[in-house]
């Protein structure tokens, strides 16, 4: 069996993002069931049934794979084994520990056992794409360059003068990107205490520092973000 490309019209939002998912899946009712959702959430979907399809998907750039264990013509662990820098997220009925421990000997980022959550499924995906965006040490979006290796920031062409507790309250926010962060997580994992002894606004106060420092995009946006009554998000 060949695998299916999807070339779908895309939205404008799907032509900005270009995210390209690879979908391994011999159930061919849960692969269409599962692109359509995937689709609606604006991934480039690539199909396939096999290993063999899997093999040759991985010549397309995929962002990410999600891939069976059990296939026609084998194992998924042999496609994952030549994934190299593709992130992986095995979706398969085998629950048992020995299969688990396996895939992520073999470097996958998740095992999602069916049946599954299609909200914890999307969720999933989006953790590991943000995980991704950040690898290499550094992370750039919208014009700005983290460089986490470095604990550097740079707007453009200039270096921002961030004290030691801004940037790691932006590094804490930039990968944890798209994820409303409460004061009480911030404090936590920032200030590596329970806020019990800390002032109320000293989150708010550190962080509209910090958002005079970097500015906006150029969209005219903050890449931080208040979300009432819940915390503060970065990018989108």
């Amino acid at each position: 069996m060949t695998a299916l490309h999807t070339e779908l019209p895309m939205t404008e939002k799907e032509a900005c993002i270009m995210i390209k998912v690879g979908l391994i899946e011999d159930d061919r009712l849960l692969n269409e069931s599962l692109a359509l959702l995937l689709e609606k959430e604006g991934y480039q979907i690539y199909k396939g049934y096999s290993v063999a399809d899997g093999l040759k998907l991985l010549k397309s750039e995929l962002d990410l794979l999600i891939l069976d264990v059990t296939l026609p013509d084998g194992l998924g662990f042999s496609v994952i084994e030549r994934a190299k820098d593709i992130p992986v997220i095995f979706l398969t009925a085998r629950d048992e520990e020995a299969d688990m421990l396996r895939a992520y000997e073999r470097g996958c980022e998740d095992y999602i056992v069916k049946p599954f959550s299609t909200e914890i499924l999307k969720r999933r995906i989006q953790v590991v794409l943000r995980r991704k965006g950040s690898d290499g040490d550094a992370l750039e979006y919208q014009g700005l360059r983290i460089d986490y290796e470095k604990r550097t920031v740079s707007a453009g062409q200039e270096k921002l003068q961030l004290t030691s507790r801004e940037y790691k309250l932006l590094e804490y926010l930039s990968r944890n990107r798209g994820q409303v962060l409460s004061k009480e997580m911030i404090l936590e994992k920032v200030w590596d205490i329970d806020g019990n002894f800390v002032g109320d606004n000293t989150v708010s106060v550190t962080i509209n520092r910090l958002k005079k420092k970097l500015g906006k995009t150029a969209e005219g946006m903050e890449y931080i973000r208040n979300v009432f009554g819940m915390g503060y998000v970065f990018g989108e």
